[in-house]
């Protein structure tokens, strides 16, 4: 196989690591500030990629549909922790546990309710159509390369907030001591509420600018959950820099793997969970 061949799968992993990075950080901090469980979380990445494809099937475009599906996504993460979450910050995992797992059944009935079982597609935005050679024969989306960008740029703007923003101090405090911050004055329910808001922003987000190269399909947030909460694992359970080195280890392993041995990609990226654990039981980095 040629070398291109090899940077284009390459490409294909840190593209998809950086989707993964998107809505793994959101589970990680939702996991290691709230200390809950939201098995739903790959939910709202599905939710995310079918408002995006209901809404630009109204208006013809892929970016208003998405600008328009963003508060949509908020608005639903914001009443489930209202209405659902914020009854077991207090109970234990198992009830968590349960709860998320039923909000899963009731997100994919509504979603075979609203949409129906046929799979969906969004084509790729006319401006973002190209593709950039590679070699003389071979070339690489130019879309893919902006998913990247994208989540470059949110990337920072995470690190940012969480870094330099008083709203960041109050997450890291949270991540450190609840009690203590509680103590402190500072609205915890509050806090919570915008954690885990901001966990399905970021994952509603990366399905919603997904939908142009992945299909639409029943049940699609199961997979997206299992591979991320493999992620958090090797990361480090509530550190978005862990977060983001175990996506990069992930997509690359699926990737290579899918395309080199695919009865085993599975097998390989387990096993890469394995081996990491093996040698740091509590992942790669500490909570932020």
């Amino acid at each position: 196989m040629e070398l291109s061949f090899y940077l284009i799968q390459l490409l294909n992993g840190i593209q998809f690591g950086f989707l993964l990075f998107l809505v793994a950080s959101g589970l990680t901090l939702v996991f290691g500030i709230m200390d809950v469980i939201n098995l739903a979380h790959g939910s709202f990445y599905m939710i995310g990629a079918y408002l995006a494809y209901w809404l630009t099937g109204i208006f013809g475009n892929l970016f208003l549909g998405i600008l328009l599906a963003i508060p949509l996504a908020i608005a639903i993460g914001m009443a489930v922790e209202k209405l659902a979450i914020a009854y077991v910050y207090k109970k234990g995992h198992l009830h968590q546990v349960l709860l998320t797992y039923a909000l899963i059944l009731i997100f994919d009935e509504m979603q075979r309710f609203l949409w129906g079982n046929d799979s969906h597609s969004v084509d790729v935005p006319n401006l973002l159509s190209g593709s950039i050679p590679l070699t003389d024969i071979q070339v690489y989306p130019v879309y893919r390369l902006f998913i990247s960008a994208v989540c470059i740029i949110i990337g920072i703007g995470m690190f940012y907030v969480i870094q330099k923003t008083k709203l960041g101090m109050r997450i890291r405090a949270g991540a450190s001591n609840n009690e203590m911050v509680q103590a402190l004055g500072i609205n915890i329910e509050r806090l919570f509420s915008i954690v885990f808001s901001l966990g399905v922003a970021l994952a509603a987000f990366a399905g919603m600018i997904a939908v142009p190269v992945d299909s639409l399909y029943p049940g699609m947030g199961d997979n997206i959950l299992i591979i991320s909460l493999v992620v958090v694992v090797i990361g480090g359970i509530g550190s978005i820099k862990g977060a983001f080195v175990g996506a990069m280890i992930i997509g690359v392993s699926s990737i290579f793997g899918k395309t080199l041995l695919p009865d085993m990609a599975s097998v390989i990226v387990y096993a890469m969970m394995a081996a990491i654990l093996i040698w740091r039981p509590k992942g790669l980095f500490q909570a932020i």
